[in-house]
C-alpha cells in the first residue's frame, strides 16, 4: 500500500500558514517537559471558548493532511499540541489530554477531546487515562502534578 493510499486527501483549507505555523510550534513545544508544556498550553487557552467536536475535527484532518510526521504512529504529543494551537487561532480550544493507554498495548498517549468524545482517536475513550488535562479555560480539572520533577520527558507517545 501506499503512503498516498493511506494518507487522508488535503482539503480545501488544508496546509495554509497558521495550520503550518501551528504544526511548527508543536514540534518544539513537544521537547518540552510535561509540566512545562501543560502552562504553556494553559496560557493559551486563557479566554478561549470551548471547541465543539465538529470544529475540532476539522483541524484535526487538517493537521494529519498537512504533516505526515503528526499523522504517523508515534505522532500523538505533537499532533494534539498542533490541533489544539490550530483552534486557539480561531478562538476556540478543546481538551488537550496527555496520559496512558489503559488496554494492551499499554503506552504514553496524548489527544484531544471536544464534547466529551475522543477526536481522530481509534481507542476508546474508557481506553485512556488522562493524567493531564487543559480545558479551555486553561486550567486542569484533574491536575495530578505538574511532571516537573526531572525524572522522565512524560508522556511522548
Amino acid at each position: 500500500m501506499t503512503t498516498e493510499m493511506t494518507m487522508p486527501r488535503r482539503g480545501a483549507g488544508a496546509g495554509g500558514l497558521r495550520l503550518r505555523t501551528a504544526i511548527a510550534a508543536a514540534f518544539v513545544l513537544a521537547r518540552l517537559k510535561p509540566g512545562r508544556l501543560r502552562r504553556v498550553l494553559a496560557g493559551c487557552a486563557r479566554g478561549a471558548r470551548p471547541a465543539s467536536y465538529a470544529e475540532t475535527l476539522e483541524v484535526w484532518e487538517a493537521v494529519v493532511t498537512t504533516s505526515r510526521r503528526c499523522a504517523g504512529r508515534y505522532g500523538c504529543l505533537p499532533r494534539s499540541v498542533a490541533v489544539a494551537l490550530a483552534c486557539r487561532m480561531s478562538g476556540v480550544w478543546p481538551d488537550w489530554c496527555a496520559g496512558v493507554r489503559a488496554a494492551p498495548p499499554f503506552s504514553p498517549h496524548a489527544w484531544v477531546q471536544a464534547g466529551g468524545r475522543t477526536v481522530g482517536e481509534q481507542a476508546e475513550p474508557a481506553d485512556l487515562r488522562p493524567l493531564m488535562v487543559v480545558t479551555a479555560d486553561g486550567g486542569d480539572p484533574g491536575e495530578h502534578g505538574d511532571g516537573d520533577d526531572g525524572g522522565g520527558r512524560g508522556p511522548r507517545a
